[in-house]
């Protein structure tokens, strides 16, 4: 068994192609921590910020930690809030972020072998 103390784990920004702007990434769980089997990761995007229309090969499991964002897939738009749990098929072409006017942050849960494209 492994603990992870919170205030030992690094937050760094991140600016990458796949994002409209700078978010923040905690890495809880990875090859680091041990795991062959899972990622889990805390994404926070500052209000307005939202990643761009991507695919993972694999599932990925969303559970909205705080604020509102909004979870879209080519057909529709829903509005998202603390608590929420979104599950997204392998291959389904989405997006997520926060909305205009809050702070959201979600932890999102991958195999290590997933595959993203935009």
């Amino acid at each position: 068994m492994i603990v992870i103390e919170r205030k030992k784990v690094k937050t760094e920004k991140v600016l990458a192609p796949i994002f409209t702007g700078t978010v923040e990434r905690t890495d809880l769980i990875d090859e680091a921590t041990g795991s062959k089997e899972y990622r889990a990761s805390i994404i926070t995007f500052p209000p307005g910020t939202r990643n761009k229309f991507h695919v993972h090969d694999h599932e990925q499991i969303l559970y909205i930690i705080r604020g509102k964002g909004i979870v879209a897939d080519e057909k529709e738009e829903k509005v998202i809030t603390e608590g929420d749990i979104v599950f997204i098929p392998a291959g389904e072409k989405h997006w997520h972020g926060a909305t205009e006017d809050s702070w959201f942050s979600h932890l999102f849960i991958y195999s290590p072998e997933t595959k993203t494209t935009f």
